[in-house]
């Protein structure tokens, strides 16, 4: 296999103008960013004139808040690309956000992702060629020019390698790197915009982090490479399958194809075994990676999940991942513990001391308890059944203003290397309450994690 051409000059001829859509518009793209911060010094001033007036301050920073978190979200989602992709991660946060403003955001997203309309064939040879040599057709005896799936940087094509397996083709969209690398820094330019609705974030170093992991997801060799390494390790597990890598170039990745029932599937029409055995088994991978190859999976979402006929969960898509050489940190682990202890001074003084709570911050420490048990719940109990009903009380009792835990999340800071855990806890959780999924997951978690075993109960 030869790599013909790092370069990106060749996948932007005019014959293809219009089809290079992450890089077209780039005026366009720039001017929707770039309302962002406009947009807030205007609701300062408005604000600021507010209170001028009599407004009481709490009403009015509530509402600015709420105006900016509104438009960021939306302005996100509109984009592809960058953009896009950084709108994905920082979904993390809306947790923190009222229903009103997550919601139309979620479902601009899922649209997004819906309608990405495809390369057409003649581009996705252009790319292939490139990646793998003018003659690539020779390594497959059947290659389907329909993709199979599509995504903000690439779509999926099936085939057959020369040897006879089944192969899953991931074609990078010529143009995606550039453009993400351009928005990503238009993004960090403004990143105190970002505080005027999670006002305890020290959101410089968590843009760095996020700006490092997603420009690592358009290096396809990056992640052939965790791939490769998380199938040697579950080669043969009974509860979990990793397709092989078959080949790999910078911007064309090639897997064996898993055939099974996708996870959203299972969600919608699965029977309960297979619900709580998806659940179970997905809490299972999560919790052993860090520990068995040091990675952990950071793009928790049903479609890149399927359950097989022989039982193992199928994992794909391993684009993004937090590198956990040690683990999960021992910090977390200890954070942990003292949420399953019930332990409010413990856990507010492990805040404080490991960057959850920044040095200017003072909150009640059982208010941070109160806001954090709910994420917890479940390894609290040995036995637990998530359901999306316990997922919308414990979003609306953290998002509810009148309560005072919901000020708590805007209080709290995420240290950047904390980050992508922090996505793939919130991930899991909505994966587990839209199968429904019942089981001890205690047990599993304290099975790789014995010292968070909680010494008491509350």
């Amino acid at each position: 296999m030869s790599k013909v051409s790092e370069s990106s000059s060749a996948s932007h001829s005019d014959t293809d103008s219009g089809r290079d859509r992450l890089t077209t518009g780039g005026a366009a793209r720039s001017a929707k960013l770039a309302s962002i911060p406009l947009s807030a010094i205007g609701r300062s001033a408005v604000g600021f004139g507010r209170q001028m007036i009599g407004q009481s301050n709490e009403l009015v920073s509530k509402e600015m808040q709420a105006k900016t978190a509104e438009q960021v979200f939306r302005v996100l989602g509109e984009l592809k690309g960058g953009a896009m992709k950084f709108g994905q991660a920082l979904s993390v946060f809306e947790a923190a956000l009222p229903e009103e403003f997550a919601a139309p955001y979620r479902e601009t997203l899922t649209k997004l992702q819906e309608a990405a309309p495809p390369l057409p064939a003649r581009v996705v040879h252009r790319v292939l060629a490139e990646q793998l040599g003018e003659d690539w057709r020779d390594n497959f005896s059947q290659f389907n020019d329909k993709p199979a799936a599509s995504a903000s940087i690439g779509q999926v094509h099936r085939g057959v390698w020369k040897d006879g397996r089944q192969v899953a083709v991931k074609v990078q969209y010529p143009g995606a790197a550039e453009a993400l690398i351009s928005d990503l820094n238009q993004i960090q330019r403004f990143a105190k915009i970002f505080q005027l609705f999670m006002p305890g974030l020290e959101m410089g170093p968590l843009l760095e982090e996020l700006r490092a992991r997603i420009i690592e997801e358009v290096d396809y060799q990056y992640e052939a490479q965790a791939q490769r390494i998380c199938a040697a390790e579950f080669e043969g597990d009974p509860d979990i399958a990793i397709p092989n890598v078959v080949a790999a170039s910078d911007k064309v990745l090639v897997s064996e194809w898993l055939e099974g029932i996708p996870l959203s599937k299972i969600i919608s029409k699965g029977t309960k075994e297979q619900r709580d055995a998806a659940g179970i088994k997905l809490a299972r991978f999560h919790f052993t990676a860090p520990t068995r190859v040091g990675l952990l999976h950071a793009d928790p979402h049903p479609g890149n999940f399927r359950l097989l006929d022989d039982g193992r969960l199928g994992v794909l898509d391993f684009g993004a991942c937090n590198r956990l050489p040690n683990g999960f940190p021992e910090p977390f682990k200890r954070l942990l513990k003292n949420a399953l202890d019930g332990n409010a001074q413990a856990l507010y003084d492990g805040f404080k001391a490991d960057g959850f709570i920044l040095p200017e911050v003072n909150v009640d420490p059982q208010l941070v308890l109160d806001y954090l048990l709910p994420l917890v719940e479940p390894l609290r109990q040995e036995r637990f059944k998530y359901s999306r009903d316990w997922l919308r009380i414990q979003s609306a009792r953290v998002g509810d203003p009148r309560n005072p835990t919901a000020k708590i999340g805007f209080q709290l800071n995420l240290p950047a290397e904390y980050m992508l855990i922090h996505r793939v806890t919130l991930g899991t959780t909505g994966i587990f309450c839209q199968l429904g999924a019942e089981g001890n997951f205690l047990a599993e978690a304290i099975s790789w994690l014995p010292e968070i075993a909680p010494t008491a109960r509350v």
